[in-house]
């Protein structure tokens, strides 16, 4: 009777135990980060950058969405923004109120990011920008919850004037102030932002500025600012546009015999070497594009050793993805840098020493994320401004590169630090825009 009753309480006892072994893996299954992640699939920003970013971001949560995060799964919800702003902002509130995200990812244009990311702030809800630069989008804001760890766009303008001034004496043959730059821009938030930075680099070289002029990036006909262009005989064309304006202003400028030394792009358009070359041909042959580093572009031996694995495993997921490509365009491992590290940084953090993964928390341990040169795929380090600053939510130590198209490859010619060869200025005598 002792020993029936004994194997009932212990038969009873391995019952309770299953039972709560069952309900802890259900409690750990319950446990998952769903992440709302928004580019423009469709739409004229689609084929200027934003489909490749989709990739490199994808390329990098398809791998963790087949593991967990400290105890957490990760579920990406992926929307196309259309590249429209209005698009991007329904979206955005769609997935958090009816999809109920944790958090938001991606943006590519700045002209959605600046409206999304109020948005955002007043619902209180985590963005994590991979991709727009406008320095609109975050400067005198003081928002907590959106941050950026990419360059801003006055980084991009001043980081090629300053490239141009350093080269005007030994490849021009100029003093800075008799070298003459135009200036041109879409006139939305990401290309107004670039243009502010080529201002005032150009100011701070004592370039003389012979034009200055945005357009809309919708634009059918660009021939009367080339028209301008040729009037004022610029020795350098800086350029920020995303892509078909970049193609109909060139071909137009080819038509018109427009010359000069050198064509400065700025990121977006510009990032696509595929879509240069179909629409211009040879003529994309020694344009510059300034932008973050390539990941495959960025100097391994400074980097920290876990990394230059994972660029190569990114590099060889993109190949199987998209075959065929000349370039691996610096988008693609934009996004995948960017979107790996809140995955192996941020996230990580937020879970351990913050409790959760609940905006507050994901916010403090961005906060705390401090990272040296050297310690991201694109080179750079990381350490977000804080509440108070002008430019709360921006990584402080972020910058983009100066690169060249030169016969089907890419190079990085500016800074020296990272530079893989010598910048050819000014385009060669006998190429199509050449002013020799």
């Amino acid at each position: 009777m002792r020993l029936r009753m004994a194997a009932r309480l212990v038969r009873g006892l391995l019952v309770a135990i299953s039972a709560t072994g069952l309900a802890v893996s259900a409690e750990a299954q319950d446990k998952k980060l769903k992440i709302g992640v928004i580019y423009d699939l469709t739409g004229p920003l689609a084929g200027g950058g934003s489909e490749l970013q989709y990739t490199g971001a994808r390329i990098m949560l398809d791998q963790y969405s087949a593991k967990d995060v400290e105890g957490y799964k990760i579920e990406a919800i992926y929307a196309d923004a259309q590249s429209k702003p209005d698009v991007a902002i329904n979206e955005a509130i769609r997935l958090i109120e009816q999809e109920k995200v944790d958090m938001l990812l991606g943006f590519f244009s700045s002209a959605q990011c600046v409206p999304v990311a109020a948005r955002v702030e007043q619902l209180k809800k985590f963005m994590w920008i991979t991709t727009c630069i406008s320095s609109a989008v975050l400067e005198n804001k003081n928002y907590k919850y959106v941050f950026r760890p990419q360059a801003s766009g006055d980084q991009f303008g001043m980081m090629t004037m300053d490239f141009i001034a350093q080269n005007a004496k030994e490849k021009f043959g100029k003093d800075p102030k008799d070298l003459r730059v135009a200036i041109i821009h879409e006139d939305g938030a990401y290309g107004v932002d670039v243009a502010k930075g080529n201002e005032a680099g150009a100011k701070k070289a004592g370039f003389n500025i012979v034009l200055r002029e945005g357009y809309s990036a919708t634009a059918p006909d660009l021939s009367a600012l080339v028209t301008k262009l040729k009037r004022a005989k610029p020795d350098v064309v800086f350029h920020t546009g995303y892509n078909p304006d970049i193609t109909l202003l060139l071909r137009q400028a080819r038509e018109q015999g427009l010359k000069f030394g050198a064509l400065m792009g700025h990121g977006a358009g510009y990032g696509v070497y595929e879509k240069l070359k179909e629409g211009l041909g040879a003529d994309v042959n020694y344009f510059f594009n300034t932008d973050p580093i390539s990941i495959w572009l960025a100097n391994q031996k400074s980097m920290d050793p876990k990394l230059p694995p994972i660029i190569k495993a990114v590099g060889e997921e993109f190949d199987k993805r998209k075959p065929g490509v000349a370039i691996r365009s610096a988008h693609v491992g934009m996004a995948a840098s960017n979107t790996y590290l809140f995955l192996t940084e941020v996230l990580p953090r937020a879970i351990k020493k913050y409790g959760g993964i609940d905006p507050d928390s994901l916010r403090k341990a961005a906060l705390d994320t401090d990272i040296p040169e050297g310690g991201t795929m694109l080179g750079f380090g990381v350490k977000f401004h804080g509440e108070g600053s002008p430019m709360a939510g921006q990584n402080e130590r972020s910058f983009p590169v100066v690169i060249q198209y030169v016969d089907d490859k890419s190079y990085v010619v500016w800074p020296k630090s990272q530079a893989q060869r010598e910048a050819v200025l000014p385009l060669p005598k006998g190429t199509t825009y050449s002013n020799q």
